[in-house]
């Protein structure tokens, strides 16, 4: 392991233990995109539909990239959802490349949010 993979996954393990001290249990990556979707779509609900889910992880994903000029958000429809437009296509990656890529927005997320201590 190289020292950014290790910066990475240090500072991964931070994040994780962040989460688990707030809900009590570790959250997968399925769970980490739930929250920053509810996060970007601003309402808290009782219960969410099943695509309702699906889309504020999609909501969750396109914020994400948004940070790398991947996507750019385009309008908030009457409901309140965001919709955004891909601007360039993302980098062919393989599985674990793809993971990383995830985990370094998902912490750059958290840190530009506030929502991370140090």
């Amino acid at each position: 392991m190289n020292n950014i993979e290790s910066d990475l996954q240090t500072r991964w393990w931070n994040l994780e233990a962040q989460l688990v001290e707030r809900f009590g249990k570790k959250p997968d990556m399925e769970a980490i995109l739930f929250l920053i979707g509810i996060q970007e779509f601003g309402e808290i609900r009782h219960k969410f539909t099943k695509e309702q889910k699906q889309d504020l992880m999609h909501v969750a994903v396109c914020s994400l990239f948004a940070q790398s000029g991947y996507y750019e958000l385009e309008k908030v429809d009457d409901d309140g959802w965001p919709h955004f437009k891909q601007l360039k296509p993302l980098p062919v990656m393989n599985l674990i490349e793809q993971e990383s890529f995830m985990k370094d927005h998902v912490l750059l997320y958290f840190e530009n949010n506030h929502i991370l201590k140090k």
